[in-house]
């Protein structure tokens, strides 16, 4: 008898992971006397395209038939759309309408509504022109009761064109940015009243013109601007160019380590909004890249419209399917209790990735549960980190069973890692790095050191100094973090997905306070799915579960840093308009407890305040 059998039976390995063909990680480190360490792939970058309008010239050239974006007809119907070729055909008309009005590279289209085929196109004919596009948050016009944030991105970049998709349902934004410009001219599907209809750019006859517009882009044209969260303040508009799309690409087919394969047409499925770097460049270049078939989902991460998603799921099996970290949540949710979901979501899966926040270990874990038992392998989950400021600069392309892991600079990147206090705080610079703020001067000197680095303001660290190959851990955002009365640091960006994981199902999302206090706190919203499950009286047994598991919790969690000592449950939910949260879903830390002093104020009241729970 062998001594495992002695002691009982060895704990069998686990399954072994989806192949990832990428290369190994492969770094170099320089470290200054000052112990700021300067971080550089060994990789070298591919060469990607000339600019994004060429590329899809190549595209529709080389293959004009394939599906290119498709979109389901009203009420859930089939699947329908664009080729390369009709995309291509459709963006020149586009470009050569925005010529004919005299638009230039100094001028920009304004885009207020979501993702959709026509939005594409429009987005397409605005590269091919040389004209700067730029899509803003649905939620500054749809939701908003005051348009300041819409006013602000208007007075940003002074478009001279601005696209909805609906005329009747964007009216009243219509007539906000009328009011600022009353010779803006409106493009709409519909071609409702005051507005000129797409179907009309569409169809101009394209020139000469448009050839040479294409013609005159290179890396450093100006192809959109996007704005940032407005996490600290009203949000900043970025100029985004050809050469930092570019650049993303090259970075990524340098980590290749195997062709891909011209026999397969990868299926993308896209919910996230492309007024955010991730789905609006990183993810749809991407997919002309690939000549990839890029299905748009309609659904959000987000009670009563995650079932969209679902359904969708039902018929795209993604090859690889990237989201937020709240998504993954909610998708392991959904497939635990529908085989028929799982089938199909792992039916052509290579990998997942997450992105903006991080994965929690839970979460993770049930992921790999469910690819086991419907494959017998594991799935690769990779990761994409950056900003608005810098498009993607990390990235995990290795196969790891971590989750938290930035990854390591994409070829042709240079990371900075200072020492602030007991951190290394993240800068960045390279072909991805835009050069500054559209019309602010004084934010992007702010914005850079005295290298041309540009500062996140997040914080990382080596998760082996010895093995920096082993790559990047996530550490918080400097800005976030804070000391406690007795001097500790509390790291927000670690703590905050632990403890969510902690109170799984229960929790849909929290802040954590506690600036200058004795301890830390937390601000819960609860999962609209669980409290459906308590039956009566669900907020009293709600609470006495999440002090459960927060208490479970402080027990494993070491120092004062780690321990929660009181929470209130938020039944509000989290406030786009007050900047709670983003249309992607991600929540916003700072925004939160400035616009719930009350609750922070309760929680730290002696005797307590109404609502908060003492652990």
């Amino acid at each position: 008898m062998s001594p495992a059998d002695d002691q009982g039976a060895a704990v069998a390995a686990p399954p072994p992971f989806k192949p990832l063909p990428q290369k190994a990680p492969d770094v170099s480190i320089e470290r200054s006397a000052d112990g700021t360490y300067y971080v550089r792939s060994n990789h070298p970058p591919a060469e990607g395209p000339r600019s994004i309008a060429h590329l899809l010239a190549e595209r529709a050239a080389a293959h004009p038939d394939r599906p290119y974006i498709l979109q389901r007809a009203p009420g859930h119907g089939p699947w329908q759309g664009v080729t390369y070729g009709e995309a291509k055909r459709a963006a020149d008309g586009i470009a050569q309408w925005l010529l004919d009005q005299g638009l230039t590279g100094e001028d920009s289209v304004m885009v207020l509504s979501a993702n959709s085929v026509e939005h594409a196109l429009m987005m397409l004919g605005c590269y091919t022109a040389g004209v700067p596009i730029a899509p803003i948050s649905p939620a500054y016009s749809l939701i908003s009761s005051d348009h300041a944030k819409l006013k602000h991105c208007f007075a940003t970049v002074k478009p001279r064109v601005v696209f909805a998709q609906n005329s009747e349902m964007f009216a009243r934004a219509f007539e906000t940015l009328k009011a600022q410009d009353p010779t803006l001219r409106f493009v709409t599907v519909d071609g409702g009243a005051g507005t000129t209809a797409l179907s009309e750019l569409t169809a101009t006859a394209p020139t000469a013109a448009v050839e040479a517009s294409r013609e005159a882009l290179n890396h450093a044209t100006v192809a959109k601007y996007l704005f940032t969260s407005g996490s600290t303040g009203m949000p900043k508009g970025v100029p985004q160019t050809h050469g930092m799309f570019a650049g993303v690409i090259a970075g990524m087919e340098g980590l290749r380590d195997e062709p891909s394969d011209p026999e397969v047409i990868p299926q993308g499925l896209e919910w996230m909004p492309w007024s955010h770097i991730s789905a609006g460049n990183i993810s749809f270049n991407g997919a002309m890249w690939s000549g990839a078939t890029l299905h748009l989902d309609e659904g959000k991460p987000i009670p009563g419209m995650f079932e969209t998603t679902i359904k969708n799921l039902y018929e795209i099996s993604p090859m690889t399917f990237g989201s937020a970290p709240v998504a993954f949540g909610m998708l392991v949710e959904a497939m635990e209790r529908d085989p028929a979901l799982r089938k199909s979501f792992f039916k052509n899966l290579r990998s997942a990735g997450y992105g903006g926040a991080t994965l929690s270990t839970d979460v993770s874990e049930r992921l790999q549960a469910l690819a086991i038992a419907e494959t017998g392998h594991r799935i690769p989950l990779t990761t994409m980190y950056g900003a608005t400021e810098t498009q993607g600069i990390t990235v995990v392309h290795w196969i790891t069973e971590l989750v938290g892991l930035i990854g390591l600079p994409l070829p042709g990147i240079t990371l900075k890692l200072v020492p602030n206090g007991s951190k290394l705080e993240v800068r960045v610079k390279g072909p991805t790095v835009t050069t500054g703020y559209h019309n602010d001067p004084e934010k992007t000197a702010a914005a850079f050191d005295e290298e041309g680095f540009y500062k996140l303001g997040d914080a990382c660290r080596f998760l082996d100094p010895e093995r920096p190959e082993l790559g990047l851990v996530f550490d918080g955002r400097v800005t976030e973090d804070f000391k406690l009365d007795s001097g500790t640091w509390v790291s927000v960006g670690t703590l905050r997905p632990d403890l969510v994981a902690a109170c799984t199902p229960y929790a849909f999302d929290m802040v954590i306070a506690g600036q200058d206090k004795p301890f830390a706190s937390a601000l819960i919203w609860p999962s609209p799915a669980a409290l459906p499950t308590l039956g009566d009286n669900p907020i009293e047994k709600l609470k006495a579960e999440l002090k459960e598991r927060i208490a479970a919790f402080n027990a494993t969690a070491g120092g004062s840093s780690r321990r929660i000592g009181r929470f209130i449950v938020m039944l509000e939910p989290p406030s786009i308009d007050a900047g709670e949260i983003t249309d992607k879903g991600y929540v916003n830390q700072r925004a939160t407890l400035e616009r719930r002093h009350a609750l922070v104020e309760a929680i730290y009241a002696n005797p307590p305040g109404e609502g908060v729970v003492v652990v």
